[in-house]
């Protein structure tokens, strides 16, 4: 996280994203469909083409119908878009850290009047930020990967901003992953992923905040509507796959493919699934679709937090998740999971030496 102080710094930035990302801009109309757009609203979208490498072009620009993946980082955002990234239509590729972060930037400037108007007075509108934002973000997730008739984004607080997104991106659409926040914050401070704002000594503090942030998120998505923004349960995910994923590639207009069932077979493959070593969650998702994360924090978190859960974490409810269940019963895993599952923990240190192997060696130079 950083800090821009002033309006001048402000300036600065926009200077600079502008003499970047500006100069062949187009103007296009397009008709808004959700309620967080106007009925006719103009963007300017820069074009932007990038070629395969048979050297075929794709073109792409703000109407393009991208796919933005979010929920709280350890709810299954990764599995999400590895499986997504299996099928031959869709580009999701690995977290860019840097969308979330120019989407924070620009809240920023929004949430104080004073601000506003210093930016207003120098010129600065918000069509012209919102210009400057969205080709910023169309250049990373256009150019950090490969090309494909579909590109998806997935870096998990992207969600805290959906309706801003929608508006700068008008045609495109969200998978919100949502996850028992027991398990999350479990997963958080086992595997030490930091999270801004975080003490991973503290469970009780960390669910406060869990909780607070998918508040969030889930106003975001519900503002944006079932049309455009799509819930999906980490826990349905890993136990029946199959007609989860099914509901989700109808949602996105795409057809269905065995693929994303298989994503394990296609990692870090030409025109699959790409895998970063720093990411946390890159060693869990070589493996099949299992469900050996999903009860793992049941009798880990202290009896003092796990007795006032109701009130720890409100949002477990809302989200339907029993506070009170513990262990919870999440439902039955499809026969192909179970066999998954039995195979990962029998053979777990083939497997662990499997993840190892894919990882041992970065995909790019630095």
């Amino acid at each position: 996280m950083f800090v821009i102080r002033g309006v001048g710094g402000v300036r600065r930035i926009l200077v600079i994203l502008f003499c970047i990302l500006v100069p062949f801009s187009f103007i296009i109309f397009i008709r808004g469909g959700n309620n967080v757009s106007s009925p006719r609203q103009m963007i300017t979208s820069r074009e932007t083409v990038v070629f395969s490498k048979d050297g075929k072009p794709h073109s792409y620009d703000r109407s393009s119908p991208f796919i933005f993946i979010g929920g709280f980082p350890r709810s299954g955002t990764t599995l999400a878009r590895a499986m997504l990234d299996a099928h031959s239509d869709i580009r999701c590729g690995e977290e860019t850290r840097v969308v979330p972060r120019i989407l924070q930037l620009a809240a920023q400037w929004n949430r104080s009047a004073k601000e506003v108007n210093r930016l207003h007075e120098a010129g600065l509108t918000d069509e012209i930020i919102g210009d400057a934002v969205a080709s910023f973000i169309l250049e990373v997730v256009v150019k950090h990967g490969e090309p494909a008739p579909r590109l998806c984004n997935k870096d998990p607080f992207t969600l805290k901003y959906g309706v801003y997104l929608l508006r700068l991106f008008p045609q495109a659409k969200f998978v919100f992953m949502i996850r028992d926040g027991r398990a999350v914050v479990h997963s958080l401070i086992t595997r030490k992923v930091t999270v801004t704002g975080f003490d991973l000594t503290d469970y009780r503090q960390c669910l406060t905040k869990w909780s607070n942030s998918m508040k969030t998120m889930l106003r975001e998505c519900n503002e944006l509507g079932p049309e455009r923004c799509l819930k999906v349960k980490y826990e349905d995910l890993v136990l029946h796959p199959k007609a989860q994923m099914a509901r989700i590639l109808e949602y996105l207009g795409l057809p269905w493919s065995e693929d994303v069932l298989h994503h394990e077979n296609y990692i870090n493959k030409p025109g699959g699934v790409s895998l970063s070593k720093a990411e946390r969650s890159s060693d869990q998702v070589v493996k099949p679709v299992n469900i050996q994360a999903l009860s793992k924090w049941v009798g880990a978190i202290p009896s003092d937090v796990v007795e006032d859960m109701s009130n720890v974490a409100p949002m477990l409810e809302t989200l339907g998740y029993d506070p009170r269940a513990n262990p919870p019963n999440y439902g039955v895993a499809d026969p192909e999971v179970a066999t998954n599952t039995n195979d990962i923990i029998e053979h777990h240190e083939e497997w662990n030496k499997h993840a190892e192997s894919v990882l041992k060696h970065s995909k790019r130079k630095a």
